[in-house]
């Protein structure tokens, strides 16, 4: 791609990505970011959760029960007795309830809690961290003190003050931490901070303090580790990995927890053994209908808090998080697809490139964030995904409005003398158009129909018209037909050339199939013009390979897209010998050899053109080797014989060769020609000595 369409595909993705990093720096796409992390958290999530993690439900089937034994809720907080006695050998029982406020019951009913926990030895509690209070109280601070985290740890959510559970029951709980979290701001909650501020004290998440004592967790320069493997935060919150499936943990009734106790009491055999519960976290909270609010995750609308921290936990125990990428990999996959988008649209043209590419860049903005979040990387969407649409977007405008106008252009002159496929090379190659040239080594064609200034004085305008029109439109098609491009037509000549703009590394072979076939259409045009009472045409073909200046030439006003030099008019030049030997298609020795004897030809000698230093080396150009009768190639063999005869002097040994050779073909030309040669007689040509070098002086 030359400079200025480089600096058209820099200034228009620029443009493009540009538009694109303000709308996402903006926060204007967050809405829709949000919307597409949650498809991906329902498609693409694992399964699958931690075993060790275990859900007791206050349910609908537990407050029934209850309540058919006289009990209602709120429970008396002795019925968490025999729960936590069964669960004590767990490592953990994570108490998903607030204990702020004496007991309706009593005094009694707080201390038979408080002695269960106390015995367990396993019970960690919530607080609550609030803004309803002003200042923490001396209580709530020494508590806030005791529970803080050493340094300053990075916090997501900053609160007040905070509320505690009842004095009796912190003081023989295992730990206490933070369970109030906040949505983000469609009421989703998709991450959770570990780390909390009320006050100037660090507040440990309700999970961290277990985690912390079994030294699952480490807290080291101000960073979480988990066996050495850094928390990813982002902004001092934690994206939660929530499982696809709608029910990830074990669930247990908590009224099935205590009616395995009092089987286990009574002597019976429980339905849910104690030792099942060893070394699992316990979660209890609350699941009955009309007993929790609300909380849409990322993968479903209905969940309960409860789930929200036993996912906490399962990510942190699993290590199975979810690193958000920094601005900056965001920034650069944005401004790498502007640049593919915008760069294959100003490149290729067409209706179907440009939706593939379009197509290509929308799947590749989805698919790569796609299969970074199932390995565990988020990467965001919507930024890339807008860059697509909007670099497409501009860079096909500008196609349209500023490019395709000049393409309609070019498309249209050049389709009338070109192949299509060199015309697509020519529009994605605009500079090859532009005035100037440069050298090329190309295939020049000369066809010119034998006396046709004598035949036109003899027809009426219009049936000379006719037939050099007919003959004109014939020619054409098969020389645009083999990849050709006609350069001009010059009165009754037809110029073309192969090997520019597109070399095909076959161009000889082309322009002497063209110089074939042009002849055979010849041949059917002569039946139609005899059909309509009009004389037969002959035609004269010559081709030459060699170096020429290949460009638009011409004024600033005017120009073409033709070859000029030497070459062409050596071409030109063989166009007439045919006229000397009595041939219809010469060829030079340049041109053969690149034809790899695909074609049945007979050297003719050499001649000397003016303006030339060294004498061209010609060939009758026959027809196709394959498709060759017998008799031609006898007939060639012996010509070749007789020429070698000549060219030793040996005149009376190749005048009888001649001689056979017209007695087998009396209309051969070269053989006439050589023949008189041998007396040697004059001619319009005249023989330097005797060689086979003719001396042309003029067209």
């Amino acid at each position: 791609m030359s400079a200025s369409p480089c600096r058209k595909v820099a200034l228009l993705s620029v443009l493009a990505f540009g538009i694109s990093a303000l709308l996402f720096l903006s926060g204007l796409l967050d809405t829709f970011e949000l919307k597409a992390y949650d498809y991906m958290s329902r498609h693409l999530n694992p399964r699958s959760a931690s075993d060790q993690v275990v859900i007791v439900a206050i349910d609908q089937k537990s407050i029934s029960a209850l309540a058919g034994q006289g009990i209602s809720w709120p429970w008396p907080r002795q019925v968490y007795a025999p729960l936590l006695e069964h669960l004590s050998e767990a490592d953990a029982v994570f108490m998903d309830l607030l204990f702020t406020e004496d007991s309706s019951y009593g005094v009694a009913d707080d201390t038979v809690f408080a002695e269960a926990m106390q015995k367990a030895g396993n019970v960690y509690l919530p607080l609550l961290l609030t803004d309803t209070r002003e200042a923490l109280s001396s209580h709530d601070a020494e508590l806030a003190q005791e529970i803080s985290m050493d340094g300053p740890i990075a916090s997501g959510i900053s609160s007040r003050s905070l509320i505690a559970p009842l004095e009796r029951f912190s003081s023989v709980s295992a730990g206490l931490g933070n369970v109030m979290i906040r949505p983000d701001e469609d009421g989703i909650y998709r991450r959770t901070p570990l780390f909390f501020q009320a006050a100037e004290y660090t507040i440990p998440h309700f999970v961290l303090p277990y985690l912390l004592g079994k030294k699952l967790v480490t807290v080291h320069d101000n960073r979480a580790y988990t066996s050495g493997r850094e928390i990813p935060l982002s902004e001092g919150m934690m994206l939660l990995r929530y499982s696809r499936d709608a029910y990830p943990f074990r669930t247990i009734s908590a009224a099935d927890i205590i009616q395995s106790h009092l089987e286990s009491i009574s002597g019976k055999e429980p339905s849910l053994a104690k030792e099942s519960f060893r070394g699992k976290a316990i979660f209890v909270g609350l699941t009955a209908p009309g007993l929790y609010d609300l909380k849409p995750t990322a993968v479903t609308p209905v969940s309960t808090g409860v789930h929200i921290h036993a996912t906490t936990l399962d990510n942190l125990i699993r290590q199975n998080y979810l690193t958000q990428l920094s601005v900056y990999p965001v920034i650069l996959f944005m401004f790498a697809i502007s640049v593919t988008v915008v760069s294959s649209v100003l490149r290729y043209h067409s209706l179907a490139t440009s939706t593939a590419v379009f197509s290509t860049a929308v799947l590749t903005a989805l698919a790569a964030p796609a299969l970074m979040f199932s390995y565990g990387l988020y990467l965001r969407v919507i930024p890339a995904l807008i860059t697509a649409v909007l670099s497409f977007a501009i860079a096909a405008a500008y196609s349209y409005a500023v490019e395709g106008k000049q393409r309609r252009f070019i498309k249209r002159t050049f389709d009338q003398y070109m192949d299509r496929t060199l015309v697509e090379h020519v529009l994605e190659n605009p500079e090859l158009i532009r005035p100037g040239g440069r050298k090329k080594r190309v295939t020049v064609f000369f066809a010119d129909i034998a006396g046709f200034t004598t035949l036109a004085e003899q027809l009426p305008p219009e049936e000379a018209a006719l037939i050099l029109h007919a003959i004109f439109n014939a020619f054409t098609e098969v020389i645009i037909r083999n990849r050709g491009v006609i350069d001009k037509y010059i009165g009754d000549c037809v110029m073309a050339f192969w090997g520019a703009p597109l070399s095909y590394g076959q161009d000889e072979s082309s322009a002497c199939r063209a110089a074939i076939e042009c002849m055979e259409a010849l041949q059917d045009l002569n039946v139609s013009f005899a059909a309509r009472g009009l004389p037969p045409v002959s035609m004269r073909i010559g081709i030459h390979t060699g170096e020429a200046l290949v460009g638009n030439l011409g004024s600033d006003r005017l120009f073409d897209y033709t070859v000029v030099g030497d070459t062409v008019n050596l071409a030109s030049r063989l166009e007439s010998v045919n006229k000397v030997f009595g041939t219809r298609i010469i060829m030079s020795r340049e041109t053969f050899a690149g034809t790899a004897d695909l074609f049945l030809a007979r050297e003719l000698g050499r001649i000397e053109v003016k303006g030339r230093s060294s004498a061209a080396a010609i060939y009758e150009l026959i027809g196709f080797r394959k498709s060759a009768a017998e008799k031609t190639r006898d007939m060639v063999s012996l010509f070749q014989n007789g020429l070698e005869l000549f060219r030793r002097g040996e005149w009376q040994q190749a005048g009888e060769i001649f001689s056979r050779v017209l007695g087998y073909i009396p209309e051969d030309g070269p053989s006439a020609f050589y023949l008189q040669r041998c007396a040697p007689p004059a001619g319009t040509a005249s023989l330097t000595g005797c060689s086979d070098i003719i001396t042309m002086t003029e067209k």
